[in-house]
């Protein structure tokens, strides 16, 4: 009797996660009203404000370029560029150093920390930062001309402190788990995210985010000791009132790679899923003013240890109902988180259809396959990352484990023809300036008014408490 509650109970409990979630997904969907509502509104032409735009880049010869031309390409005349690049990462600020030899746009400012990751990079930068409004990018992003334009005029018709822009992972077709990879940032991005800014609680996304420079400052920048910093920087925001928006635009989409490997990914899963037991233990979201979005806190920062723990459990309730005998009322309701399940399967096939339509991109047969048989692999897969997680949490173990880039996304078949010329011009110029660079990483900076030199500026005076 006992074992028959437990497993009536533990199934619905799942029935209850997995429509909660598959309702968030299809927010954006729900009617064209809402889906036109999600998108940026057409910018009027004019620029009241400037933009200071970071780039963290740690062993990112090989992308790094072609990020900063595009970025230079933007139709927005009035912003400036800031590489922060390590102390100990001549390569990377070869790279870094000969763009803002071309440009007066671009500077670079070195990380001098021992420890390093992305918020500690972003705080070094942040006294530098010279614009209304600081955008963080990543240094394999391939960002639209127009993305600038867009966000100012998100930033003057809303009164936003922050504007959230979409972020995809585009090169489906490299493996298996790359496709499941994007149809998670294809929901995240266009469906989700809108709706926890409705609600007043997001977690902001780690690129393509906006944020006014004086409400950063105040914020006193990024949590150096986070590994979800983004995340982190959107509790914070969030409990303090702050104002949010997010658009999403598949023209105006910054366009990423997935990780190259399982290892890669499964550490990029590790570093979030620890990032967001960072938070919940922060209790930044306690000072939410309502219960109901303490509530959605709650649930979203252990949204990841949940969906592991539903995608393991299912398949076992499942078999339970088959093979045990139990009465026939706790063998339906046993049923009840498969029958989600398949609804949220569905949901994501006619989501991979779509996501195909907006990037221009041949869905075949073989990827629809991929998607199903690779379902139950890709959920041990985030059960791996979330026990990892727990396990490197436990152990006192903070260290940013860096996921590697090669410019997938930058692929030729997935990107136009004047795009893939400028990749491999870029890949030339960055093989060019990398053999030239001395190895001394102490010979590297040479500007004194555009490197920092003072660690001091990441300091915890300039981060949260």
């Amino acid at each position: 009797m006992l074992t028959s509650v437990f497993i009536a109970v533990v199934s619905l409990a799942l029935f209850w996660m997995a429509a909660f979630t598959l309702w968030w997904q299809m927010h954006a969907w729900r009617t064209p009203e809402v889906l036109a509502s999600t998108r940026f509104s057409s910018p009027d032409g004019g620029e009241h404000l400037s933009f200071s735009l970071l780039i963290p880049a740690r062993h990112e010869q090989a992308v790094l370029d072609h990020t900063v031309q595009r970025l230079l390409e933007s139709g927005h005349t009035d912003f400036e560029i800031i590489v922060i690049v390590g102390h100990d990462d001549p390569e990377t600020t070869a790279v870094a150093e000969a763009a803002a030899a071309r440009d007066p746009r671009v500077r670079v400012v070195v990380d001098t920390h021992e420890k390093k990751n992305k918020p500690r990079a972003m705080n070094t930068a942040l006294p530098h930062c010279r614009g209304d409004v600081v955008g963080v990018f990543d240094a394999e992003d391939q960002v639209h001309p127009s993305l600038l334009a867009h966000v100012d005029h998100a930033f003057r018709s809303t009164g936003a402190d922050v504007v959230q822009g979409g972020v995809q992972l585009i090169n489906f077709h490299s493996s298996w788990y790359s496709l499941r990879n994007c149809l998670e940032y294809f929901f995240w991005f266009r469906s989700r995210l809108h709706l926890h800014a409705q609600k007043g609680f997001i977690p902001l996304g780690g690129n393509t985010v906006f944020v006014r420079t004086g409400v950063l400052r105040e914020a006193r920048g990024w949590d150096p000791d986070c590994l979800a910093e983004d995340c982190d920087l959107g509790v914070r925001l969030s409990s303090a009132g702050r104002k949010v928006v997010v658009a999403y635009d598949s023209d105006m989409v910054t366009r990423e790679e997935t990780p190259g490997s399982l290892m890669s990914l499964l550490r990029q899963r590790t570093r979030w899923n620890q990032g967001f037991l960072q938070v919940y233990r922060k209790k930044d979201w306690r000072r939410l003013p309502t219960f109901g979005q303490r509530m959605l806190a709650r649930y979203t920062l252990m949204t990841p240890f949940l969906q592991a723990f539903s995608g393991l459990i299912i398949p076992l309730n499942v078999a339970i109902a088959i093979f045990l005998d139990v009465p026939v009322g706790v063998a339906f309701i046993t049923f009840l988180p498969a029958v989600t399940a398949l609804v949220t399967f569905v949901f994501e096939v006619v989501g991979l259809h779509d996501f195909g339509k907006q990037y221009g991109l041949r869905v075949r047969f073989a990827h629809y396959l991929k998607l199903v048989v690779g379902g139950p692999f890709y959920q041990v897969l985030l059960a791996g990352a979330a026990i990892r997680a727990v396990w490197r949490e436990q152990r006192g173990r903070t260290d940013w484990e860096l996921t590697p880039h090669v410019g997938a996304h930058l692929d030729p078949t997935s990107t136009t023809a004047h795009d893939a010329a400028t990749v491999s011009r870029d890949a030339a110029t960055v093989s060019r300036d990398a053999a030239t660079v001395p190895r001394d990483a102490a010979t590297v900076p040479r500007d004194a008014a555009t490197v920092s030199r003072d660690a001091s500026a990441a300091t915890r005076e300039d981060v949260p408490a």
